[in-house]
């Protein structure tokens, strides 16, 4: 023991050493009871942040509690070790992305082991290793062979500063900025390999309802992501362009399309800016689809209506996107939105045509149009103003009209686009393909894979287009001379099965052992940040369900919980280098311990809420651990040897809610509540030595209970304090405390003891008592509990006349009709409060704590021996008080 605490750095080094010797955490292949428990691997940086302790100690903690209850429990490591960061940061010190990542690599290694993660190590992986992205390149030839992969001209997000192109993920925000530098994405035409995700569009959307275990959040972002809308597509004539073909929800609306928009890509709006010097104005340097208000150009063109007839005018506008429906729009300002400001701003006609649904319509009448001249209608309702078709209910219209227009058909749409995977970079996995002159692309064989990286040069743009002579191959097919392909994948095709890779590791004939696969999956809990949702998650779904069509996995989903976890703060603010606000593990570790910076952050707030990184707050649990250790060997050296009396009762009553109530929230990954338990065990283990001699089972029992319940949190001094208590095992290796009672009783009885000591602090508030000479705790009559189930389980509209039927009540007169009276006010907020013995035996055991507050002598009455007057005032589940001034 130090003179500020205890000597936590010889703590935590003496329970690693033991660990890693003892192969503490190693997982066996063959299971009876598999948990899965899985972090979101991180990318090599080279220090942890404290996003990661806190990611990493939410799974440490939730693998340790399984394991604690005899679960088989896989919690590997690895690392995200491909991008371009990497790349970057090798270029800036002359040497190579290999090193950097691996000395990166070797770095956090230590630091997660300092921390204390009870990792299986044996399995750790990296996507940098060719026997890891060698099953990338695998997998890359199993999705061709299943259609699955496609080679195509494409427009592309182009960062200029990372020279590379990026997924829409990628792109962040309104000023549409690369995710890794933030410098501004522009457009460029080239040739990519993509994965063709929209095959599983409707199965990736359809399933998200069955992701019971995932934040609503997350499965919204997916849904919106997937963007499935049903519809319509039908054809616009434009003078002199011929057909246009257009894509709506809202077919029923068409009689109040006033103008038609294109989007500024439109091939007919390039065409017009080649001859129209407005239209080339407004498209290169006017157009901004993520403006805040909507703009256009006029064309001068006009569209014809296929159903009125009528000639629209044209614009091309900014807010007609190319990759959304088909790039061109009938516009509709009297019901939507968009359409009523642009057409506000343009000054064109803006016609109601759909009208609410009158409270009284007979399904027939026509009613009023409504008025739209201030705000768009955007709700499905009644047409109007629509000839034939005025009277119809907006679905029925939809209907009519997609039949009746002969170019119109039924659509479906998705935002979604396919997975462009190509990155002119050097540190990923590259391509299996070769390109030759007479054969064109060709996979590279199974047997010739992988096709590692050559040594990497340091050049502007893609370095493997500068490694010539790693270039130059020849083709699979026919043996001429052929050129690899030099684009490497996006490294989230990486993350998007590595879960799977973890259940066999060093397997060397496929990518993972199917029947492994099979037990283990899909992964129980799943921890991360909620800015995967749309990428590493989506992707990991597709690549999933494909798996699962195509080499046997039995499931189709990754993840079966999903919890994404919230930021550490200081003072509001995100931790960041660039703020200057970014406090070090490595520095809490060795000022406190890695027990301290875990147990703070666990108890600091729930693990999906953002919380403020506080130095008193990790001061203070330190001294919490500090007070515990004390406790412990207090007791290993001097046993104590009191009675087992009703104090013993009490203390055994809250070992048992501590057990039940932290087992729980350790279930709900609420480790927050949990450790309140355990810090609230501590506490009464303290009055009890205090204010008695402890009866030494239940103090011992109690000391057990609360190294056990902190061991998933705090592992180095739970290890240290459950070798005193004179156990050879490791406490990770441990049995999870059990309870003789469960949750809902130990509550209960929990409450009814703090509600009785706060009704006697008020009442001697409210009457002024200065010296109090007694108190009797009276317990409410037997027949009172029968009425009050009575109450909870009737449906009776007479309650008290039911009540009146039992003849035990009905015996009671004036006090049953007045009690039945209470009932029935309180009827809705009824519960069952602990039966009448129950009540008086908590009530008896917590007698020591009101006489220890108070210093008076208290007494806990039963029914039979209490005045009638005094019994009026008592209730199941609310005792009455009297206090002798």
């Amino acid at each position: 023991m130090t003179e500020e605490g205890y000597d936590h750095v010889a703590v935590e080094r003496r329970w690693q050493e033991a660990w890693d010797e003892g192969n503490a955490y190693r997982t066996p292949d063959d299971v009876e009871d598999p948990t899965y428990v899985l972090g979101m691997y991180p990318y090599p940086s080279g220090k942890l942040h404290m996003g990661h302790v806190r990611n990493y100690t939410i799974t440490d903690a939730y693998a340790r509690y399984r394991r604690m209850n005899g679960d088989d429990v896989l919690h590997p490591m690895g690392w995200d070790a491909f991008g371009l960061p990497a790349e970057n940061a090798a270029k800036e010190r002359d040497t190579n992305p290999r090193d950097w990542t691996l000395d990166c690599i070797e770095t956090m290694r230590e630091q997660m082991t300092s921390m204390g993660f009870g990792y299986d190590w044996e399995r750790e992986l990296a996507t940098c290793d060719p026997e890891y992205y060698r099953w990338n390149q695998w997998l890359f030839s199993r999705f061709h062979e299943e259609g699955l992969v496609e080679r195509r001209d494409a427009e592309v997000n182009w960062c200029p500063e990372c020279e590379t192109v990026l997924a829409d993920e990628q792109v962040e925000g309104e000023a549409e900025l690369c995710w890794r530098c933030d410098t501004p994405v522009v457009q460029r035409e080239l040739e990519q390999w993509f994965l063709k995700i929209t095959e599983y569009a409707d199965e990736l959307l359809e399933a998200i309802d069955d992701l019971e275990g995932w934040p609503n959040s997350v499965r919204q972002m997916q849904r919106n992501w997937i963007g499935r809308q049903f519809g319509t597509e039908l054809e616009f004539a434009i003078e002199g362009h011929g057909s246009v073909e257009a894509f709506t929800t809202r077919v029923d609306t068409i009689h109040g399309a006033t103008f038609f928009a294109l989007a500024p890509d439109h091939p007919i709006s390039e065409e017009l800016a080649e001859e129209d010097a407005d239209v080339r104005h407004f498209v290169e340097e006017e157009a901004d689809p993520e403006g805040d208000e909507p703009n256009g150009v006029e064309t001068g063109l006009t569209a014809t209506n296929p159903v009125t007839g009528d000639e629209i005018p044209v614009y091309v506008a900014d807010f007609v996107l190319s990759d959304v429906g088909t790039g061109a729009l009938m516009a509709v300002p009297g019901h939507d939105e968009r359409d009523h400001e642009f057409a506000e701003k343009m000054g064109e006609e803006i016609v109601p045509v759909i009208a609410p649904e009158p409270d009284d319509w007979d399904g027939e009448t026509v009613p009023d149009a409504p008025d739209v001249s201030e705000a768009a209608f955007t709700d499905d309702g009644v047409l109007v103003n629509s000839g034939e078709y005025s009277g119809l209910e907006s679905a029925v219209a939809r209907e009519r009209l997609t039949a009746d227009i002969d170019s119109a058909e039924a659509a479906t749409q998705y935002q979604l686009r396919d997975w462009g995977i190509s990155r002119q970079r050097y540190w990923g996995t590259p391509i299996p393909v070769v390109q030759c002159d007479d054969c064109g692309p060709v996979m590279v064989p199974d047997e010739d894979l992988p096709v590692e990286l050559p040594e990497f040069i340091n050049t502007t743009g893609n370095p493997l287009d500068a490694a010539e002579e790693w270039k130059e191959t020849t083709c699979p097919n026919c043996g001429s001379e052929a050129t690899r392909e030099t684009d490497t994948m996006d490294t989230f095709v990486d993350s998007s099965w590595y879960f799977l890779r973890y259940v066999s590791p060093d397997l060397e004939d496929a990518p993972f052992d199917l029947e492994r696969a099979n037990d283990w999956m899909p992964v129980d809990q799943y921890v991360g940040g909620i800015e995967h949702a749309v990428m590493h998650l989506l992707y990991s779904r597709f690549f999933t369900k494909v798996l699962a069509d195509h080499e046997g996995l039995e499931h189709r989903e990754p993840f079966e919980n999903l919890l994404a976890q919230g930021m550490v703060q200081l003072e509001g603010e995100k931790m960041s280098k660039s703020v200057g606000n970014v406090v070090s593990p490595q520095r809490i570790v060795e000022e406190y311990g890695a027990d301290t910076a875990r147990l703070f952050m666990m108890q600091a707030a729930q693990p999906e809420r953002d919380f403020d990184w506080s130095e008193e707050g990790v001061r203070s649990t330190y001294a919490f651990l500090t007070r515990l250790k004390e406790l412990v060997e207090e007791y290993a050296e001097s046993p104590p040897d009191g009675d087992d009396d009703a104090v013993a009762s009490y203390v055994e009553s809250e070992i048992d809610a501590a057990i039940a109530i932290s087992s729980a929230e350790y279930d709900d990954l609420t480790f927050n509540a949990a450790v309140r338990e355990s810090q609230a065990l501590v506490r009464t283990l303290r009055q009890y030595a205090e204010y008695t001699e402890p009866h030494a089972a239940t103090y011992e029992r109690g000391l057990s209970a609360v190294v056990r319940l902190l061991a998933p949190v705090a592992p180095h001094i739970a290890e240290e304090l459950y070798d005193a208590l004179g156990n050879d095992e490791f406490v990770a290796d441990a049995p999870w405390p059990s309870a003789t009672v469960d949750r809902d009783h130990v509550e209960k009885r929990r409450n009814l003891v703090e509600n009785t000591r706060e009704d006697i602090r008020q009442i001697i508030d409210v009457a002024g008592i200065e010296d109090p000479k007694s108190i009797d705790v009276v317990v409410a009559p037997e027949w009172k509990y029968d009425a009050l189930e009575i109450a909870i389980e009737s449906d009776a509209d007479n309650l008290i006349g039911e009540l009146m039927q039992n003849s035990e009540i009905r015996e009671r007169g004036d006090a049953a009709a007045s009690y039945g009276q209470d009932l029935q006010a309180e009827r809705e907020a009824l519960t069952r409060p602990l039966e009448v013995d129950a009540e008086y035996d908590a009530l008896e055991s917590a007698v020591w704590l009101i006489e220890r507050e108070f210093d008076v002598p208290v007494r806990v009455v039963r029914a039979t021996d209490a005045d009638d007057d005094v019994l009026r005032n008592a209730e199941p589940g609310r005792p009455a008080i009297e206090i002798e001034d």
